[in-house]
């Protein structure tokens, strides 16, 4: 029972006992009051009878005493009138049987009331000729003490809504600062931190409320605090100082993790920047004009990059030289990037940075196999130096080997095989387990990737080579309304997923049209639909965090969550996961690759990060797991789930 019901009741049951008590003073009050009353009217009435009828007693004329007697009776106020004379014999009497109208009986039974006789002397001359005795009736005085306890009752009812409206409007006002302490602590679990202000004036209400405000900010302070641990760890480990891009580390785990695997179609484009001139500009103008040259080479790299693509990663090698990986990309978005890149370099000389219009060159590789970074890195040098020949702010790029006829090349080839796919619907679904991290392996989920087949080909495609292809001829919504389409047919009875975790692109999310028809289809799921976990990759996902809230907000009202994808990709301030509050995150297979020890950076960020994340009620799930090894150190390192080779292999679930 709450503390607000409590304290009403309380106050209702002491109103009820003072109603009570001061209902049966009132009562015995007025009883004892009217039997006196009863006792002095029937007094009066006997010696003014016994006045009255002494003459004609005296002249024994007992007509007139007859009728003088029957007068004052038959008024109604008396039960009993009678005379007799000296010997105590009975000369005249009038009785009348008590009937009470309008006093329930239970009352009357309750409430006893006996009228008390009286009687005077009746005289004849100097003598006494007998006594008149005479007895009030009681059916008055019930009626009287009836109407006085109903009014009684009836101003105690009246004041006791009263009391109970009034008194339940002001304990609901004084208790309103411990429902905010509710609510606050209820926040708090949901790693809100609310702060209650003004504070309450009443004093121990104040002492509560002012210590909880004294924990909600300490629990702040200690989120903020292990947050900014990580955030700094994982910059000190993978990211540049000066720019705040990636540094080597951080590069080559992404592009390992990204083109070194076998068995799959890759494609995507490395370059390697490189700015002239830096010890020269260090050497005369100082190291603050060469700090300040790179850093606005950095900032022209993420934005020419950002323009073309949504997924990729820029790092800073060393001095000036930059590298700009970019998967999943053709041939063509990367050299539209070199473009923009030297362009926005010609235009530095303007800037007045003591430095001429040549500042620097652009070498990349195109792939479409697998490779390692430092092949990359080899090759791309070699194409950089070739562009050194070409003049100022020149650029290259080469394919690193023959391309394979079998996937589409050209944007225009693109359109016409997604047209096909499209049109048929054909694509596939494979699913890939995610299981716990400890030795039980307990499935935890079943997360679904797409593939579609090339036209006239035995070839398959998966969505990290085609995906990015349709996000930018904005077809990206039409694949993802059919993937879904597929995964609302599964159910529960036939196959064992009770959570099916499906990728999402954030580009859909502005696609109004299609989250209007997702969440239809949501509202009129079958009863046998498995909870659907919506996976945004968190590098495109912070860059759409407002519209992702907001789909995160309708889907979970479903039912349903959101999670994100290669966690880590991106060096984004970890506080957006307050706000956003995914079920988990699952953290990029760059780290998971980079496991070798206890003592390595990669095991103290994911350390770190699922501290951060359970702090927030948050699961982390660790992906890339392809060996045993990686397998045993995660299993010590508290987190939720593990997904990876070393697991399970992607099964196809639907076509």
């Amino acid at each position: 029972m709450t503390l607000y019901r409590q304290l009403l009741i309380f106050m209702l049951s002491l109103f009820f006992v003072l109603y009570i008590g001061t209902w049966y003073a009132k009562l015995q009050s007025t009883r004892n009051f009217l039997i006196n009353q009863l006792a002095s009217h029937a007094q009066d009435t006997a010696t003014s009878l016994g006045l009255s009828i002494s003459p004609h007693i005296a002249a024994d004329d007992m007509v007139t005493v007859e009728t003088m007697i029957s007068a004052v009776f038959d008024r109604g106020y008396y039960r009993i009138i009678k005379l007799q004379d000296i010997e105590k014999n009975l000369r005249y009497e009038q009785t009348l049987q008590i009937k009470i109208q309008g006093v329930p009986s239970w009352f009357i039974r309750m409430i006893p009331l006996e009228a008390p006789g009286a009687d005077a002397m009746v005289m004849s001359g100097w003598n006494q000729a007998g006594t008149i005795y005479v007895e009030s009736h009681t059916g008055y005085a019930y009626k009287t003490l009836w109407d006085t306890t109903m009014k009684t009752a009836i101003c105690f009812l009246v004041a006791g809504i009263t009391v109970m409206i009034l008194g339940s409007i002001g304990i609901a006002i004084l208790l309103r600062p411990l429902r905010r302490v509710e609510q606050q602590a209820e926040a708090l679990c949901r790693k809100k931190y609310q702060i209650q202000d003004p504070l309450p004036k009443t004093r121990e209400l104040r002492q509560v409320v002012s210590t909880m405000n004294k924990m909600t900010l300490k629990v702040k302070s200690m989120f903020e605090e292990q947050a900014a641990i990580a955030e700094k760890f994982r910059k000190n480990a993978y990211s540049d100082p000066l720019t705040g891009l990636g540094n080597r580390r951080y590069i080559e785990g992404q592009v390992t993790a990204r083109v070194d695997r076998k068995g799959v179609i890759l494609k995507g484009a490395f370059l390697l920047v490189q700015i002239h001139n830096l010890q020269q500009l260090n050497q005369d103008k100082g190291f603050q004009a060469g700090d300040k040259l790179v850093t606005r080479a950095a900032e022209i790299l993420c934005d020419a990059t950002t323009r073309t693509v949504t997924n990729s990663a820029i790092a800073r090698l060393t001095g000036g030289d930059f590298v700009i990986f970019l998967p999943d990309v053709a041939m063509e978005d990367a050299e539209h990037v070199a473009k923009t890149v030297t362009r926005d370099f010609s235009r530095l000389a303007d800037e007045q940075l003591g430095v001429d219009e040549n500042i620097g060159h652009i070498g990349g590789v195109a792939y479409d196999h697998p490779c390692s970074f430092n092949q990359l890195v080899a090759e791309a040098d070699a194409v950089l130096r070739s562009a050194q020949q070409q003049g100022a702010n020149g650029w290259e790029i080469h394919f690193l080997s023959k391309t394979s006829d079998e996937v589409p090349q050209g944007e225009q080839e693109w359109k016409t095989t997604f047209s096909s796919i499209l049109a048929s619907k054909k694509l596939y679904l494979v699913g890939q387990s995610v299981v716990t991290a400890d030795s039980t392996r307990r499935p935890l989920q079943e997360e679904i990737f797409s593939r579609i087949p090339l036209p006239g080909s035995e070839k398959i495609i998966s969505a990290g080579v085609f995906m990015p292809i349709a996000e930018r001829l904005d077809l990206v919504s039409s694949f993802d309304r059919i993937v879904l389409e597929k995964v609302l047919q599964i159910s529960t009875d036939k196959y064992d997923f009770k959570e099916l975790a499906v990728n999402m692109s954030p580009a859909s999310l502005q696609d109004a049209s299609f989250i209007q028809w997702i969440l239809q289809k949501l509202k009129k799921g079958h009863a046998q639909l498995p909870k659907l976990i919506f996976e945004f990759a968190e590098f495109t996902a912070v860059q759409h965090l407002e519209e992702l809230r907001q789909f995160s907000s309708e889907v979970k009202r479903l039912g349903h969550d959101i999670a994100l994808d290669h966690f880590g990709q991106s060096f984004t301030n970890f506080g957006y996961l307050k706000s956003l509050q995914p079920a988990y995150v699952k953290i990029d297979r760059a780290y998971t690759n980079e496991l070798e020890n206890e003592q390595s950076d990669s095991y103290f960020f994911i350390g770190s990060l699922c501290s951060v994340a359970h702090s927030l009620d948050i699961l982390v799930i660790a992906e890339g797991v392809e060996k045993e090894k990686q397998f045993q150190m995660l299993s010590g390192l508290n987190l939720d789930g593990v997904q990876g080779y070393f697991i399970a292999k992607p099964k196809q679930i639907l076509t």
